[in-house]
């Protein structure tokens, strides 16, 4: 018998291990589920190997693929903030894509590290002067207490057992180090209105769905320090994509989310209803993009 025709399915949280496991019955045909114990909502089936293969073999791989100018300064920013973890001058990112962020890091002097499952990223990486890792996460790859600073950017959502690698990356950083993560908020606004349709919930896509309660439990319980954690924004894009999936690509000039960064980039107006906007979602906790960042105490 196949593993397809009797799937596997979590019997305990992948976050606080509690048997008290809640069919969220909004979300039936996606099969979530919701702990009764930490809140922890994700796919109780468990995707086979088979799975897993097949849908991320779908992914294709471009060197020239387009990334936006407003991106490239962000990750500037946020390499700014980076600066004061800088000691031995090793930064990680795990599923780091083609290397995006790793390349600009590099160009500021950063000895850089990155990890992926597809060869082909691999390979363009590499080609980058990337020093990559392929295949799953692990603490025997690299030395403890090995980088200054580890990032994550919309990868623990992908995993069904995100402890695991938060434990490891716990392990990689140095004492003092930082580690920086982002995660589509499943407290979105954007949730709130589309529910089900909503295309962030997608199996064996995305797998666990976060709230800044349970990533900020995930990390403390790893043993970091919670720095700051917040909510911002509003994904027009995937506002679009939920209701006619082949209708918008992800990223590109023309999508609704980078015409409407441009807006905010160049016209004071927009900028200053960005702020107010991203004020209001990051109080309520209704932003569409979950970000945290922690240290790993001295």
């Amino acid at each position: 018998m196949s593993a397809e025709r009797f799937p596997a399915y979590h019997q305990h949280c992948i976050v606080c291990g509690s048997d008290k496991l809640r069919p969220m019955k909004a979300y039936i045909k996606h099969q979530m589920v919701r702990c009764g114990n930490c809140s922890m909502v994700f796919m109780h089936r468990i995707p086979t190997e088979e799975q897993l293969d097949d849908h991320y073999s779908r992914y294709s791989y471009h060197e020239d693929r387009w990334i936006s100018p407003i991106t490239i300064q962000r990750y500037h920013e946020l390499l700014d903030r980076f600066e004061k973890y800088r000691k031995t001058n090793r930064l990680l990112d795990v599923g780091c894509g083609i290397g995006e962020f790793l390349s600009v890091a590099k160009e500021r002097g950063w000895e850089v590290y990155g990890t992926e499952f597809s060869s082909k990223a691999v390979e363009i990486c590499e080609k980058k002067g990337i020093q990559m890792l392929q295949g799953n996460l692990s603490a025997r790859i690299f030395p403890e207490e090995h980088f200054d600073v580890i990032t994550s950017f919309e990868v623990i959502e992908h995993i069904y057992h995100p402890t695991h690698d938060v434990k490891v990356i716990y392990e990689l950083l140095r004492k003092g180090g930082m580690h920086y993560c982002t995660t589509p908020n499943f407290n979105a606004l954007h949730r709130y209105k589309l529910k089900a349709e909503y295309d962030v919930i997608h199996f064996p896509e995305h797998l666990a769905y976060f709230t800044p309660k349970t990533l900020k439990r995930v990390m403390k319980d790893a043993g970091f320090r919670v720095v700051k954690t917040e909510t911002t924004g509003i994904n027009l894009t995937r506002i679009a994509r939920s209701k006619d999936l082949n209708s918008t690509a992800l990223r590109g000039e023309e999508t609704p989310n980078e015409q409407m960064r441009e807006k905010t980039e160049t016209q004071w107006h927009w900028r200053l209803a960005k702020v107010l906007v991203n004020t209001g979602l990051n109080i309520t906790g209704l932003g569409a993009a979950l970000k945290i960042s922690v240290v790993k105490p001295s």
